[in-house]
């Protein structure tokens, strides 16, 4: 996957149908929630009713899936620190990521990969140090993509968001850890 192919752009009302029609897809649906909540977590994002901001990522300038930045400092308050006390143990400063390939058919193919590792380069180059993300830990290809992009366990916690006791990955991309990963990726 060339890393030059790769655009990002904020994620404007427009978008709402193609991303609740993702969000509907199997392969969502494994690792997201229901689509109209989604969707409408995502309408707050736009609409500046929440602080994490949403983009669509664009190969060859069309639209190839979703992805998002949110600020841990924010979530450092109920109901989130009793619903994901893994929050209160990475440095509050620290911007966690999520994201999804929209279409299954490019799944297994690196974008995933290059996505993150084209975000993140953006992320510290506006400032940003510490960048978490949490993968399910049954979502094996999800994390094989996040090693690629330079980011490395940096805790399981037993307490998932839901309150249960089922493993949680957290995931770290230190400065650091991205140099490295810049210098040994063609």
């Amino acid at each position: 996957m060339e890393a030059g192919r790769i655009g990002f752009r904020t994620v404007t009302p427009d978008d709402y149908a193609l991303l609740e029609d993702w969000l509907k897809t199997p392969h969502w649906r494994d690792w997201w929630g229901e689509p109209e909540a989604e969707i409408g977590y995502i309408r707050d994002m736009v609409e500046d009713r929440d602080t994490t901001r949403p983009f669509l990522f664009m190969v060859d300038g069309m639209p190839a899936g979703y992805i998002q930045y949110w600020f841990v400092g924010d979530h450092l308050e109920e109901p989130w620190l009793t619903n994901a006390p893994w929050l209160a143990q990475v440095p509050a400063d620290s911007i966690g990521v999520d994201m999804s390939i929209g279409d299954a058919a490019r799944l297994s193919q690196g974008l995933g990969s290059a996505v993150l590792k084209a975000f993140t380069e953006g992320l510290r180059a506006e400032g940003h140090g510490t960048i978490v993300i949490d993968p399910d830990v049954a979502n094996k290809r999800a994390i094989r993509a996040y090693e690629k992009a330079g980011f490395r366990p940096l805790l399981v916690s037993r307490e998932s968001l839901d309150g249960t006791d089922t493993p949680v990955l957290i995931m770290v991309q230190m400065p650091e850890t991205a140099r490295k990963t810049s210098e040994t990726t063609p």
